[in-house]
């Protein structure tokens, strides 16, 4: 019951927020869409606010006294010869500690926290992204990618802690009611991908990710974030030609004849849609991607932003958007990405700019960004944290403490926020970028994220 009250308080603090709307793909769904198409920017409407009051802020920790305890655990020597460290009082922005605050290190998958603020601030939180059939002609259809990742394919099933996906399934049922209600029984089918453009992988990015099942080729047409199983890691080769077969196998199984030929072709901007579904809003993805660390959502949210910032739908455009949009919230400083979901080792971030953007989500005043605080592991019971916390060094903070976990080869780092034992909420980050022993580098960085939460600090 205690940490349930306190999960309860923090969210509070944090202003995490909830919409009552009905799934994407609710059958008889009408009215105006909020999602994009792929030749025009999403379209954002207004969120709705917190449900309950934050919780009071307690008094600031005594800097002396953290600063002490935290210095004595950075010399873990799992942690290795490079790290950085900061604390930052999220209510007032002074910082209590830093060690290395401004040296740019190595992110991983922290990278995911600058990605989330820029969707949420260029996107919008309630902005849903568009999967689309248009009829070229009489008898000629293209199925068009908007850039959902998430779009579930005929193998797909639903997960109790996951959105509700948009599903191919559905929208072939869509178009095939559609095209039998104007007396359209055979159809030829091409596919439309080029909303993003460029190398299908990032600077920096290791030869044997897509491989390995880390992450798909990144393309703005794709169906269970490229996973030829969407319960296993290997990836399509090609994803927008598989998706593209999958909806003719379900327009077949729905009644209409489809050509054998499936080829790649653009959409005219004028063509009329046939049918649609629409992904969950921005803000649900936001959340699904940071619980999860999900590299593939990652790099297309990062991707739309840079359509929507006029950058164009590639890796350089990423590179462009992220920091323009966040250079128009202040906080550009420090951070330089090459990619959406921290896989690029050529990514720096400082600890002081990631504690930033902790802050500025976590402030009453920035509601539009508060679904980076809710989408944020809980330790010891949510996504990459929920294995985490359960040593005797950091399970006080099992519940407390809500963080992104970041990890590569010799990169462990951690970023998120706590309320110290008085009741002070608290922006940390801690990172490690030249780690020999990983294990040791993950529990060094649990009992630093606990030191916060179980600051009295007279």
């Amino acid at each position: 019951m205690t940490t349930l009250a306190l999960l309860q308080l923090f969210v509070c603090a944090a202003g995490a927020y909830f919409l009552t709307r009905g799934g994407p793909d609710a059958p008889e769904a009408k009215g105006p869409a909020a999602s994009p198409a792929p030749t025009r920017p999403p379209v954002a409407v207004v969120t709705a606010g917190p449900v309950l009051r934050p919780a009071p802020d307690g008094p600031l920790p005594a800097k002396g006294t953290l600063a002490a305890r935290i210095s004595r655990a950075l010399g873990d020597s799992a942690l290795g010869g490079s790290v950085g460290a900061v604390v930052v009082d999220v209510a007032g922005g002074s910082t209590l500690y830093g060690s290395k605050a401004d040296t740019g290190l190595t992110p991983a998958s922290t990278t995911k926290v600058a990605t989330a603020v820029a969707a949420l601030t260029s996107l919008g939180p309630d902005t849903r992204v568009a999967t689309r059939v248009v009829q070229r002609r009489p008898g000629a259809i293209t199925l068009v990618g908007g850039g959902d990742p998430t779009l579930a394919g005929p193998r797909a099933t639903g997960s109790a802690s996951s959105p509700r996906f948009a599903s191919l399934a559905v929208l072939a049922s869509r178009t095939a009611r559609a095209l039998k209600t104007a007396g359209v029984s055979s159809v030829t089918l091409s596919y439309d991908d080029s909303l993003f453009g460029g190398p299908r992988t990032a600077p920096g990015w290791k030869p044997g990710y897509v491989p390995e099942g880390s992450v798909a080729p990144v393309t703005a047409l794709t169906i269970d974030e490229g996973r030829q199983d969407p319960r296993g890691s290997a990836r399509y080769g090609d994803p927008p030609r598989s998706a593209a077969e999958a909806f003719a196998s379900l327009l077949r199984r729905d009644g209409v004849k489809v050509g054998k030929s499936i080829k790649r072709a653009g959409a005219a901007a004028t063509a009329a849609e046939v049918a649609r579904v629409e992904s969950p809003p921005v803000y649900e993805l936001v959340e699904h991607m940071l619980t999860e660390s999900d590299n593939d959502l990652a790099e297309a949210l990062a991707h739309l932003v840079a359509v929507k910032e006029g950058r164009g739908g590639t890796f350089s455009g990423v590179a462009q958007a992220v920091q323009g949009t966040l250079k128009r919230l202040g906080v550009a400083g420090g951070v330089r990405v090459y990619d959406g979901s921290g896989l690029s080792t050529r990514n720096r971030i400082t600890p002081a700019a990631l504690a930033r953007l902790i802050a500025l989500s976590a402030a009453p005043a920035n509601p539009r960004l508060h679904a980076v605080i809710s989408g944020l592991p809980v330790a010891g019971f949510t996504g990459t944290l929920g294995h985490r916390y359960d040593e005797k060094g950091s399970r006080s903070a099992a519940g407390v403490v809500r963080a992104k976990t970041g990890t590569l080869n010799g990169v462990n780092t951690l970023t998120g926020l706590s309320r110290t034992a008085d009741g002070r909420l608290l922006a940390f980050a801690f990172m490690a970028d030249k780690v020999k022993d990983p294990d040791g580098a993950v529990a060094a960085l649990d009992r630093l994220a606990a030191l916060v939460s179980g600051c009295g600090c007279p």
